[in-house]
């Protein structure tokens, strides 16, 4: 294994799964939420799992506790699936410079030397801007292959400061790959907003039911999918819609002839215009635990 090369920085499309959200300790498990998301998805065993999120974990926690001096800030993960490799990349937009590469013997910056033992390649860098990015690539000859990501269609409105301890936000391409990822990011979504047994198994029905019928109904490849997260309170937006097609997917989450569950299940949903082209739609879904 190389303990430090360079990962190639110049893939065609975009990541297959992009995640924003704070760096507060707590996000992490989120982080760790998807990438078993993405697993499943592509037929990776759970060995291959346990270096994947382990290696991810360090580089988080490398976020919540030197970026910001202490403070809060943006946390993003990134995630490529190609034909033999898994890559995955996390990034801060603090003010400190790349960690240094710890020599063997050392036994300090043990986070780090972690992720080298696990990671076929890793390089650590300035991202873009300001900040510190760690790309890290595994090895999975035996996956499935996801088709790539064109970059152009990932252009989505970032998270404001002011919701940054509230709000995650999920891309995910191609929109399949959602059935995998959301419901387990939502329903601990739930659990961390002290949502009841009752409740958390409400979202989750609505999550069936958005990643069983959104994949024919986004406008491009992407789905982007905004989880605002108060005490017993969540807010879902889903984007971007085909014009019309919010509408429909309410229509369609009905089961068996029984009212739609999406309509049933949530307390408010309104459907907005957003983005480009002009006339495509977001869908706002509401769910309160009322306890």
């Amino acid at each position: 294994m190389e303990a430090v090369s360079r990962v190639p920085a110049d893939r065609t499309g975009a990541p297959n799964v992009r995640l924003n959200l704070s760096n507060r300790a707590e996000n992490v498990a989120l982080v760790r939420q998807m990438l078993s998301g993405v697993a499943e998805a592509v037929g990776l065993d759970e060995h291959d799992l346990n270096d994947i999120s382990t290696a991810a974990t360090e580089a988080c926690n490398n976020v919540v506790l030197h970026a910001y001096e202490g403070a809060e800030g943006p946390l993003q993960v990134e995630v490529f699936a190609d034909p033999e490799a898994i890559e995955v990349v996390v990034r801060d937009q603090g003010t400190g410079n790349p960690p240094p590469v710890p020599a063997p013997d050392e036994a300090a910056g043990i986070g780090l030397s972690v992720i080298q033992a696990l990671a076929q390649r890793v390089e650590f860098r300035r991202s873009p801007g300001s900040g510190t990015e760690v790309r890290m690539e595994f090895a999975t000859p035996r996956t499935l292959t996801l088709p790539p990501c064109s970059e152009d269609e990932l252009q989505l409105a970032p998270i404001v400061e002011a919701e940054l301890a509230t709000t995650m936000q999920i891309t995910i391409a191609p929109a399949p790959l959602a059935r995998t990822i959301l419901p387990r990011v939502l329903s601990m979504s739930a659990a961390r907003a002290h949502f009841s047994t009752d409740r958390i198994a409400d979202l989750q029905l609505v999550a069936d039911a958005l990643v069983a019928h959104v994949p024919g109904s986004i406008s491009g490849s992407h789905l982007s999918v905004a989880i605002h997260a108060q005490p017993r309170d969540i807010e879902l937006r889903i984007a971007p819609l085909r014009a019309g097609r919010a509408d429909q997917l309410i229509l369609d989450s009905a089961l068996a002839g029984l009212a739609p569950v999406i309509d049933t299940l949530t307390d408010d949903h309104r459907i907005a215009t957003v983005g480009s082209p002009a006339d495509a739609e977001m869908l706002a879904l509401r769910l309160i635990d009322r306890r």
